[in-house]
C-alpha cells in the first residue's frame, strides 16, 4: 500500500487492516474498499482537483441536511479521497418515495445565483460553475454552449447539428422562465444512488444551484425511478411543461456521454434537438 494513502488514513485514526480490493464501476477514477482498524472505507484514487471537489460535494450535501444518505468524508488529499462506506441492500417498497421527498429537500436549499465558487467536473468532463445571476443564461453559457463546441472539435458534432443546438440554447429566454437556483447534485444518474438499510443513499456528486430539473432529468435518462418517486416529490401535479424542461436538461448529460464515450451518443442528442425544436 502506498507511503501516502498510509499517513492520510492515520491522519483520520485508521489503520490498515488488509490491501486495497478494487470495487467495480471506476470507470473514471480507480475505486477500492478498505478494511481499517475501525471497519471499511471506500477509497478513491484521482486527479486531486476532482478529488476536491468530490469531497466539497458531499459535505454540502450532508449539511443540506435531507432524508438522504450521504456518505461522510474522512479524509482526503495527495490523490486520494476516503469515505465512509455503504451497505448496500435491494431496494424497498419505500424507498422510491424516500427518494423522491429527499430530493424535493435538497433542491428547497436554493440561492441567489446560479453556479458554483468553484469549477468541479462531471465524470472526467470539467465543469464550469462561475456563477450567473439568470438560470437561462447560465444553462446556455456553462453547459450547452461550451460542450457542443467540445464535441464539434472532436467531430463529434456536425456544424448543422451544433448550429441547431446553439439555436435552442440562444432560445431558452422565450420559453423557460427563470427561477431561483436550487442546490443539485449535479450528476444524479442511476448509477449514483445507492440503497442502503437506512434508505436512499446518494454519492459522486458535482454539484452546483440551478433549475432542480437537472437530477430529475439525470435520472430519467436512462430509466424511470418510478411513480411513487414522482408522487413525493411533486407533491401533488408535474408542471404542466415537464417533458419540455425534460428533453432540455438531458441535452447537457447526452452531449457529456456523447464527448466522452464518442458516437453511441449521437442519435439520442440529434432525437433530442429534434424534439425540442417542435416542443
Amino acid at each position: 500500500m502506498q507511503a501516502d494513502l498510509v499517513e492520510l488514513l492515520e491522519s483520520c485514526g485508521l489503520r490498515p487492516q488488509a490491501e486495497l480490493r478494487p470495487l467495480g464501476g471506476g470507470d473514471i477514477a480507480a475505486v477500492y474498499r478498505l478494511t481499517t482498524d475501525q471497519g471499511a472505507v471506500v477509497v478513491k484514487r484521482d486527479e486531486p482537483t476532482r478529488l476536491a471537489g468530490e469531497a466539497e460535494g458531499l459535505r454540502v450535501l450532508r449539511e443540506a441536511g435531507t432524508r438522504l444518505v450521504v456518505p461522510a468524508v474522512l479524509a482526503e488529499g495527495n490523490g486520494w479521497l476516503v469515505m465512509e462506506a455503504l451497505e448496500a441492500t435491494a431496494r424497498s417498497a419505500a424507498d422510491g418515495a424516500t427518494l423522491g421527498a429527499g430530493l424535493r429537500e435538497l433542491h428547497a436549499c436554493t440561492g441567489a445565483e446560479h453556479g458554483w465558487p468553484r469549477d468541479n467536473a462531471c465524470g472526467s468532463t470539467p465543469q464550469p460553475n462561475a456563477p450567473l445571476p439568470d438560470g437561462r443564461a447560465f444553462q446556455r453559457e456553462r453547459r450547452l454552449l461550451p460542450l457542443a463546441a467540445a464535441c464539434h472539435a472532436r467531430g463529434l458534432l456536425d456544424g448543422r447539428l451544433r448550429a441547431r443546438l446553439e439555436a435552442i440554447a440562444e432560445g431558452l429566454d422565450e420559453w423557460l422562465p427563470d427561477a431561483p437556483a436550487s442546490l443539485v447534485h449535479g450528476d444524479l444518474w442511476s448509477g449514483n444512488v445507492l440503497f442502503t438499510p437506512h434508505g436512499p443513499a446518494i454519492i459522486d456528486p458535482a454539484v452546483y444551484r440551478h433549475y432542480p430539473e437537472v437530477d430529475l432529468a439525470m435520472l430519467t435518462l436512462f430509466g424511470s425511478p418510478g411513480e411513487a418517486f414522482f408522487t413525493a416529490y411533486w407533491n401533488g401535479e408535474a408542471p404542466a411543461d415537464w417533458p419540455r424542461r425534460e428533453a432540455l436538461f438531458q441535452l447537457y448529460p447526452l452531449l457529456n456521454h456523447l464527448l466522452l464515450f464518442g458516437g453511441a451518443y449521437h442519435s439520442g442528442v440529434e432525437r433530442t434537438v429534434a424534439w425540442l425544436e417542435v416542443a
